[in-house]
C-alpha cells in the first residue's frame, strides 16, 4: 500500500504525526509512506523507517512571490514530482485550505481528512473524498493517530504513541553523552520566552552539579541571547549553527533538556529525552510535549514571568537524582 502524507509544517506538528506512521507500519502489511513537507523540515520524515520518499514543498516561500516565473517553475516541478505515482490513500493531516487545494487535491489518489468540525480551516474538508470526525479535545498526537486509523482502516492501538526515531540517534551518541544539559531558550513568540534572568539563575545552579550546558540557536537574535546567557560562565558552550539532524544527535546525548515551548522541545520528546518544558499561554493538554520522560511546568499566568528558576531547579534536581539512580 502506497500512502501520501500531507503535513507541511510546523516542526512540532510534523513530529506529532510520527506516532501515527508507526501505528500504520505495525498494523497495515507492506505499507509505505511518501510525505509532502516544507523544505525547511524535509530531514524529519526521512528519520522514520516507514517513509520511502520525501517531497519538499515551499509554499511559505512561494506565496511571497507567487507570480514570479522562477516560483511558478518550482511549483510545476513540485506538481510533477507529486503526480509521479498513484496512491492508495492521500491523508491530509494539515487540515488547511493550502494543503487541501495546492497539494492533496492534486495528488493521484483518494483524499482523506477531517470533517468540517475537525479541520483547522473547516472549508478544507470540502476538498476531501473521505471525511472523518476527529475529537477536538484530544492531544494533537492522538488526533493524528485517529485520522490515520480511520483512513487506513485499522484499530487504533491503546498504547502510548511511538515516534520510532530515537533508535536512529541512539546508535551514534556524542562522546560526551550524559555529561551535559541542553537549554533550549529560543522560541518564535515573545510570550513564550522565559526571562533571561531566570535562565541565568538556573545555569548558575547547573554549575554546582558538575554538568555543563549546551545552548543551541537558529537565527541572529537567538545567538545574541545565547551569548548573554553564557556570559561569565565557564561551563556553558554556545553551539554552532547546525542542521536538525546534528541538533537531534546533541539532544539524544543530553543528560536532560530544559526547554521553552518550541519545535526543538517536541524533537526532544520524540527522542525520548528527559525533558522539562516550560509553558505559559499554551494549552498543554492539546499540543504540549508528548511521550515518555516528559515533565511539564506551567506558569500561573498566560505568560512566563511567574515561573521561577527555583521551581525549575526543584524539578531538575529530582530528575538528575532519578537518572543517577538508574545508571
Amino acid at each position: 500500500m502506497r500512502v501520501l502524507i500531507v503535513k507541511t509544517s510546523s516542526m512540532g506538528d510534523i513530529l506529532h504525526s510520527l506516532p501515527a506512521l508507526t501505528d500504520a507500519m505495525l498494523s497495515v502489511p507492506n505499507v509505505s509512506f511518501e510525505w509532502v513537507i516544507e523544505e525547511d523540515f524535509a530531514q524529519i520524515p526521512s528519520w522514520h523507517p516507514a517513509v520511502n520518499r520525501v517531497i519538499p514543498v515551499a509554499i511559505r516561500r512561494w506565496r511571497k512571490n507567487w507570480f514570479r516565473s522562477l516560483v511558478r517553475k518550482e511549483y510545476q516541478e513540485f506538481k510533477k514530482s507529486l503526480q509521479l505515482y498513484s496512491y492508495d490513500a492521500v491523508i491530509d493531516a494539515q487540515g488547511l485550505m493550502k494543503s487541501a487545494t495546492l497539494v492533496s487535491r492534486l495528488a493521484k489518489g483518494i483524499t482523506h481528512g477531517g470533517d468540517i468540525h475537525s479541520t483547522k480551516e473547516p472549508c478544507a474538508s470540502f476538498w476531501y473524498d473521505k471525511r472523518y470526525n476527529i475529537p477536538q479535545k484530544k492531544h494533537a498526537v492522538q488526533r493524528t493517530r485517529i485520522l490515520f486509523a480511520k483512513s487506513l482502516r485499522y484499530d487504533l492501538p491503546t498504547i502510548i504513541g511511538n515516534y520510532a526515531i530515537a533508535q536512529r540517534f541512539n546508535k551514534n551518541l556524542p562522546l560526551d553523552s550524559g555529561q551535559y544539559l541542553v537549554c533550549i531558550h529560543a522560541t518564535t513568540r515573545r510570550d513564550k520566552e522565559w526571562p533571561e534572568m531566570q535562565w541565568r539563575r538556573l545555569i548558575k545552579f547547573i554549575q554546582t552539579t558538575g554538568l555543563y550546558v549546551k545552548l543551541p540557536w537558529g537565527i541572529q537574535h537567538e545567538f545574541l541571547r545565547a551569548k548573554r546567557l553564557a556570559q561569565g560562565f565557564s561551563h556553558v558552550e554556545i553551539l554552532p549553527k547546525m542542521t536538525l539532524e546534528k541538533i537531534a544527535h546533541i539532544l539524544a546525548g543530553a543528560r536532560a533538556v530544559i526547554s521553552v515551548d518550541t519545535g526543538l522541545s517536541h524533537l526532544a520528546a520524540a527522542l525520548n529525552c528527559h525533558n522539562i518544558t516550560l509553558y505559559g499561554p499554551t494549552n498543554v493538554k492539546l499540543i504540549g510535549t508528548y511521550g515518555r520522560n516528559q515533565i511539564v511546568l506551567c506558569s500561573l499566568e498566560k505568560n512566563m514571568t511567574t515561573l521561577t528558576s527555583d521551581t525549575v531547579q526543584l524539578s531538575l534536581e529530582q530528575l538528575l537524582y532519578e537518572t543517577t539512580a538508574c545508571d
